[in-house]
């Protein structure tokens, strides 16, 4: 059976994890939706693992929707996600451009980076058959703003703002949120504030899911970040059997383990 949102919220209800992985081609999209991954994201990450840029900031919103394309033909049972991409946010209007354009090349939601001032957007989106996951805490896309790849939420101002930020997205209209180098503390207090699904990238595993980009997991990055964990090293080189043992380590609980976390 295909993965929707309601399923995703019933795996919160019912205490169980879910899983995501980032994808840009029909051929590991199938692959991954074949391994049991619950959740598949186009991310504008590509613009690193794919395009070799040094940040998100270069992808296009045709860039996004050619990858959202191929990924949605590859793809099985997975629930589909697609990045919008830099200044795909910056107005309304934009926002419902980037959103319709990535809908209609097969993705079931849209992704916005950024914080409580997106409330306004989530609504309409909502109101026009457009599920939305809010992206907090460190956001790629304003890499360039933060000064760098930063853990967010670690004062007393920050780490309130983010929450305050989650359950005004949830109230207005959110369909799910992305935490991304959120302490653990603050991040399993953000799940446990909000009836919504949560996603977690180098957050806490009290997260009701967990999302890693592909090229990582699969230990293809020279630097990994502190969050991420090599399962193709324990799956001896099978890509596939490397996807199903990052969805069982997630769905067990096993991943994200302590030093995972911040």
């Amino acid at each position: 059976m295909p993965v929707t949102i309601r399923t995703l919220n019933k795996r919160k209800q019912d205490g169980e994890k879910f899983s995501m992985l980032t994808a840009y081609d029909a051929t590991f999209a199938r692959l991954i939706s074949e391994a049991g991954v619950d959740a598949i994201l186009i991310g504008d990450s590509l613009g690193n693992v794919v395009q070799g840029r040094d940040s998100t900031v270069p992808v296009t919103l045709e860039q996004m929707v050619y990858h959202t394309e191929c990924v949605a033909r590859g793809n099985q049972n997975s629930l589909v996600l697609a990045d919008v991409p830099f200044l795909g946010a910056a107005t309304l209007d934009r926002i419902l451009e980037a959103s319709g354009a990535l809908m209609q090349a097969g993705a079931n939601m849209v992704k916005l980076e950024g914080g409580a001032w997106l409330a306004e957007a989530v609504t309409v989106l909502k109101r026009n058959g457009v599920p939305a996951c809010v992206h907090l805490g460190l956001t790629p896309q304003a890499v360039n703003a933060f000064g760098g790849y930063r853990v967010q939420g670690k004062d007393e101002q920050g780490a309130r703002e983010l929450l305050e930020a989650a359950v005004a997205l949830e109230r207005a209209g959110a369909a799910m949120l992305l935490l991304e180098c959120v302490p653990r503390d603050l991040s399993a207090e953000i799940s446990a504030a909000v009836n919504i699904p949560v996603t977690g990238i180098g957050a806490a595993p009290e997260c009701d899911g967990q999302v890693l980009v592909m090229h990582d997991m699969l230990g293809l990055n020279a630097s990994p970040a502190r969050f991420v964990k090599d399962f193709m090293a324990e799956a001896g080189g099978d890509i596939a059997a490397a996807f199903r043992a990052y969805d069982r380590a997630v769905k067990d609980g096993l991943f994200p383990a302590e030093q995972h976390c911040f």
